[in-house]
């Protein structure tokens, strides 16, 4: 393998958007480098569960319902 390929990985600081902090290795920045999140499990409505909804309006399952409804297929 040649050496010129492969990135430099080294160790950076990960900075939570609630201030905890990690370190790990990355190929980010430089050595000693900081990543401060904006984004992360404390705020993504992904995890916290918050403004999530289900649209059944307009999801594939909605659909096969309001077309195949009439078979006598109960919802939950």
């Amino acid at each position: 393998m040649k050496a010129e390929t492969h990135p430099d990985y080294h160790e950076i600081t990960i900075k939570m958007t609630n201030g905890e902090s990690f370190k790990t290795r990355s190929t980010y920045g430089k050595e000693g480098a900081t990543l401060q999140l904006d984004v992360d499990v404390n705020t993504h409505p992904a995890w916290t569960g918050s403004g999530s909804f289900i649209n059944e309006k307009a999801g594939k399952v909605a659909k096969f319902n309001d077309r195949f409804g009439s078979l006598g297929i109960k919802k939950k």
